[in-house]
């Protein structure tokens, strides 16, 4: 009797201890589930990084502002870990990462690469595969909530995670609400085209609007449009509008180059067409040049990165290190939209990576991982002088964010709408080549040379670059990068 009596309270009390220690459990796991991500790199970094640098290679000029003065400094801060940052222009930064990875002296720890060159860097064995740090620090769910496009085409290589989207590059279309509003210009356009005055949504609606515009306000001094036509962004243009028009780079079985079909042609031609109503000189213009005559209020449209709709707005201009923009004359006058076609080039961009020859791989997996997270990477884009842009949902939505001028709202609900809809850029082994053959190309184009004869040499450039590569090897990444859902518009 006393056995069963002892066994009913010992049962007894294990039934109320269970749910007590269950409780107790929870009430001590409840704050490690609820830590952020950044939070958690913060902590780890603390017991492994502190007192050690961390190198890390960035774009040179403003983007590199943003480790030298923002993050950089926060991260010693929080985890006495220091951030050495080296300075690399963006045409040199692929051929700099493969000279470190080649000599193996571990010079670097974390890098920026674009994504366009993750498959190429991949190949060579120069970047970090971070699945087993993604696990280990609880960050995958994290990462589903950046902008899908980003995401699911600027992560991966073969399946597995080798950087962290985190700069969202996208063209947007910006145009002048007050003009496009003048009822004189809105009755005249609909008399002559019977259509209506609105954001093209065709390029032969974008032709003619631009060239009615410069007839109409040329008493004024302003041009319809104006482009950055300097054959290393106008490569972008054209790989966006030469998909949207129906072009495929290659063809998937034989891996031979059809950047010279009829499609490429047309794109080509009108591209140097449209130059008639665009400002003199316009063939040189660069993204500064093109900035200036845009906010000057010169031109009633123009297509390019996310930066110039906060230039356009004014957002901080007293901003020292923005010094060198142009007064906006157009702030509160400027509508978003996509570019025609309604698939803009996700053109260039950043990701986050580790270097395989780095010392400290975990001590720099830990400051990407602060860096691109929720929490940290809605500060840095908005930021006005490092040039990095929303890439995730939450940017697109914050209020924070939509309360730094009158239309950021719109400014955002349109880089939201780029992110769904976007385009990647051409990603091969040995991209670079290729990208060279087009501008090169470009550069003809606007010498005069004729588009056909441009386009036949860029794809015999193309096919003897494919040759060397290995056409069984290219046309295997080929085939990888197309079946994305951001190659060739849906």
């Amino acid at each position: 009797m006393i056995q069963a009596f002892c066994g009913r309270m010992a049962a007894a009390f294990t039934r109320a201890l269970v749910p007590a220690l269950a409780i107790l459990s929870m009430a001590f796991s409840a704050p490690a589930l609820a830590q952020s991500a950044a939070q958690r790199a913060v902590d780890a970094a603390k017991k492994i990084c502190s007192g050690k640098t961390i190198t890390i290679v960035w774009e040179a000029g403003l983007q590199s502002l943003d480790p030298l003065n923002f993050s950089g400094p926060k991260w010693e801060q929080l985890t006495g870990c220091k951030i050495k940052v080296v300075e690399v222009p963006t045409a040199e930064m692929f051929t700099k990462i493969m000279q470190e990875f080649r000599a193996g002296t571990g010079a670097y720890d974390a890098l920026n690469v674009i994504p366009a060159w993750m498959p190429d860097l991949v190949q060579a064995g120069a970047l970090e595969n971070l699945e087993s740090y993604v696990d280990k620090y609880s960050y995958r769910a994290e990462l589903q909530t950046i902008a899908p496009t980003y995401r699911d085409n600027q992560m991966t290589v073969n399946g597995k995670i080798y950087g962290f989207p985190d700069d969202g590059d996208v063209f947007i279309l910006y145009y002048r609400k007050d003009i496009f509003a003048r009822p004189e210009l809105q009755k005249a356009f609909k008399a002559k085209f019977n259509d209506e005055l609105a954001p093209p949504k065709t390029w032969k609606q974008f032709d003619d609007i631009g060239a009615f515009l410069t007839e109409a306000l040329k008493g004024e001094g302003i041009y319809g449009a104006s482009f950055f036509r300097e054959p290393p962004y106008t490569m972008f243009m054209f790989q966006e509008r030469f998909r949207v028009e129906g072009g495929k780079f290659f063809d998937a079985g034989t891996m031979k180059a059809t950047v010279n079909s009829p499609v490429g042609v047309k794109v080509l031609t009108e591209m140097r067409n449209e130059n008639r109503f665009m400002p003199p000189g316009v063939e040189k213009f660069g993204f500064v040049e093109n900035l200036a005559v845009f906010l000057d209020g010169k031109s009633a449209m123009t297509i390019s990165w996310p930066p110039y709709g906060r230039f356009a707005a004014g957002y901080l201009a007293d901003e020292k290190a923005l010094s060198w923009v142009p007064k906006s004359k157009i702030a509160n006058k400027v509508g978003y939209a996509l570019p025609p076609g309604g698939h803009p080039e996700l053109a260039a961009g950043f990701a986050l990576s580790v270097a395989s020859t780095s010392k400290q791989k975990e001590q720099a997996y830990l400051f990407i991982q602060w860096l691109n997270s929720e929490e940290i990477s809605l500060q840095r884009v908005q930021l006005p002088y490092t040039l990095r842009d929303p890439f995730r949902n939450s940017h697109y939505v914050s209020q924070e964010y939509m309360a730094r001028w009158p239309d950021a709202k719109d400014y955002l609900a349109a880089l939201g709408e780029g992110a769904k809809t976007g385009l990647l850029d051409l990603s091969l082994i040995q991209t670079d080549k290729y990208e060279e053959a087009i501008r090169q190309g470009i550069s003809k184009l606007w010498a005069g040379d004729d588009p056909k004869t441009i386009l036949d040499d860029i794809a015999r450039q193309w096919d003897e670059i494919t040759q060397r590569v290995g056409l069984d090897k290219q046309k295997a990444v080929y085939n990888s990068w197309a079946a994305k859902s951001g190659a060739y518009p849906k």
